[in-house]
């Protein structure tokens, strides 16, 4: 069964190819997905039958649902009988989703869909415009913003602004980036004679102009220094500083050199955390994605791999270890997806296993975050205390020990002894669940709001902390234990 897919082209006779024209004359049955297009008047005017499928419109809750209603009775028509034309505005190619489930679905259903193509909105609207195609233009379709939305470096044509609601929302999206003022063009009825109008607004009046199903909105591309910056902005402003001519500061940077900036940008993000400062921890993230670009734009130099490369993997990643989310994996809580976790890395894994449990421990990480890893790893693989009750014993054995190296004044053994205590801490922590890094933290914290308590006390009082005895620290201790959380 043969099944003609014609386009309509934008609009009126001079829009419509011939060869459409010619299927549409030999049809014995035209479709159209819709009735509301400039170029039916001339079908009417040829005597040229149809049915539209206007009514499927009303009926469905979405316009996907809309969109599977007409291919699947598009199909079925075909199925029954040659001589089918389904005709859709434009090109058929060119923002028609029922002409891609048409193309998607008709071998299984044993049809042959051919193509008889007009020129598209997006030919009317740069002819209108007189933009070249050079100039690198997108096409974005409003119904899908902001999931989809236009890079500000390029032009780009907003289609299907079919009424208010839809350019209230493009516009708001589109404000997330460009300047209220930023000048856009309404185009309506793009190649139709007598219906074309095309009207320059300021970007925030763009839902109070008027807009119906044949509105395209033309948005040029806005230079950095009036936009909101975007991830591909700041991957080019990285690769600049980096270029010849470039800082040279950035240039003699090297992956070793740049270590420390990595650990230190880390740090101060968690600072900006523990002050609960999120304007500070905004431009702290900032930091760190700058190092994330400037390592992969100095890999990218050598050839061993780009941002692209960066993102790609973890997102890879993050589906690939998400199976309860972007599979059909069932999972009871976060118990089993971190059990999930394991097992899918483990996976990944399999022929490049470590010697050792404790190979790849990051050398880098604070003492109190290794000693948890490590303690972590060797539990996996079965080295494990088999009650609390055990590990209390191993925590007093621990402190005995030191008080026995402290009182045979042996240094090396204090040393040791100190960190055997320590590591046993640690493991307490693990089995109660409490993560000993923010744990001491959180002390520290508290100690040095404490401390300074004391110090404004005894300031208040023309006194320095020097100047007071054991029992009046202790007494302003106890003071600030209440006085602060």
């Amino acid at each position: 069964m043969l099944l003609q897919i014609v386009g309509l082209g934008p609009g009126g006779s001079a829009g419509l190819s011939v060869a459409a024209l010619d299927a549409l004359r030999a049809a014995r049955h035209v479709l159209l997905r819709t009735s509301r297009h400039p170029t039916v008047a001339l079908l009417d005017r040829e005597g040229i039958r149809y049915t539209s499928f206007d009514n499927v419109y009303e009926a469905a809750s979405t316009l996907e649902d809309v969109y599977q209603t007409i291919a699947a009775q598009v199909l079925m028509q075909a199925q029954q009988a040659d001589g089918v034309v389904y005709a859709v505005p434009g090109h058929p190619l060119v923002a028609e989703r029922s002409v891609a489930l048409l193309l998607e679905a008709a071998p299984a259903a044993g049809v042959q869909a051919h193509l008889v193509p007009s020129p598209s909105f997006i030919d009317a609207c740069l002819e209108a415009l007189s933009l070249p195609v050079a100039a690198g233009v997108q096409a974005i379709d409003a119904q899908a913003m902001p999931a989809q939305m236009p890079s500000p470096a390029l032009p780009a044509l907003i289609y299907q602004v079919d009424d208010v609601m839809v350019a209230s929302q493009a516009k708001l999206a589109l404000l997330e980036v460009y300047p209220e003022d930023a000048e856009v063009t309404v185009v309506r009825a793009a190649g139709v004679e007598g219906l074309q109008s095309i009207e320059r607004v300021p970007l925030y009046k763009l839902d109070r102009v008027h807009v119906d199903h044949l509105t395209t909105v033309y948005v040029p591309a806005a230079p950095l220094e009036k936009r909101r910056p975007t991830w591909d902005d700041l991957v080019e402003v990285t690769r600049r500083l980096r270029a010849p001519d470039g800082c040279p500061w950035d240039r003699e940077q090297t992956h070793q050199s740049l270590r420390r900036y990595l650990l230190e940008e880390t740090y101060e993000a968690l600072e900006a955390l523990d002050a609960n400062d999120m304007e500070r921890l905004c431009d702290e993230l900032g930091d760190i994605l700058l190092q994330v670009t400037l390592h992969s734009q100095l890999a990218a130099e050598d050839g061993d791999f780009d941002i692209r490369d960066v993102v790609s993997n973890i997102t890879r990643k993050l589906i690939r270890r998400h199976p309860h989310v972007f599979g059909d994996v069932q999972v009871s809580g976060s118990d089993e997806v971190l059990r999930n976790w394991e097992r899918i890395k483990a996976d990944e894994k399999v022929g490049r296993q470590r010697q050792s449990v404790m190979d790849g421990v990051p050398k880098e990480l604070p003492a109190l975050m290794k000693a948890l890893e490590v303690s972590q790893r060797a539990v996996k693989v079965g080295f494990e205390w088999e009650r609390m009750e055990d590990l209390w014993a191993k925590l007093h054995e621990e402190i005995q020990e030191l008080r026995q190296a402290v009182d045979a004044d042996e240094p090396e053994a204090v040393l040791s002894e100190v960190g055997d205590l320590l590591f046993t801490v640690v493991n307490v922590a693990r089995w109660l669940k409490v993560d000993p890094e923010e744990a001491l933290r959180l002390m520290v914290a508290r100690f040095a709001a404490r401390f300074r308590y004391m110090e404004g006390k005894l300031a208040e009082q023309g006194r320095a902390m020097a100047d007071a005895s054991l029992s009046e620290l202790d007494a302003l201790w106890n003071e600030a234990k209440l006085s602060l959380p």
